[in-house]
């Protein structure tokens, strides 16, 4: 290192926060994982609660004019999803936003069921 200081990342990466200082150290979140097609609506404006973090407060900007997927905001806040878990996690807890879980597979009616149906809507 000639005199000139390395980084290891360029001028262009913005500022450096480590994830873990996002989720305060946790890797996981505070409830069971969240699915990823999961439908997120804010309860709140992100300028209703100046204790949120930029990171809160844009998941709830994403989330808040209509149901946004898990992995959708982890897409457009450019977090990694493990981390949007852990944040949704914690607004959710806080009460400002809610989790539209999707209906599991088992709970769904079966193809047998269906085409009951789709018969005697034939029928009449």
């Amino acid at each position: 290192m000639s005199g000139a200081r390395r980084n290891w990342y360029d001028d262009e990466a913005g500022p450096m926060v480590r994830l873990y200082a996002m989720t305060r150290g946790r890797a996981q979140p505070n409830r069971g994982p969240l699915d990823i097609i999961a439908l997120v609506v804010a309860n709140t404006l992100p300028e209703q609660d100046m204790t949120l973090t930029p990171e809160q407060a844009r998941i709830l900007q994403l989330s808040r004019d209509r149901p946004v997927s898990v992995a959708e905001i982890a897409a457009q806040s450019d977090l990694p999803l493990s981390v949007v878990r852990i944040l949704l996690t914690d607004l959710l807890d806080a009460g400002h936003l809610r989790i539209d879980r999707p209906t599991p597979p088992r709970e769904l009616p079966s193809e047998d069921v269906l085409r009951e149906v789709i018969n005697g809507l034939r029928a009449l």
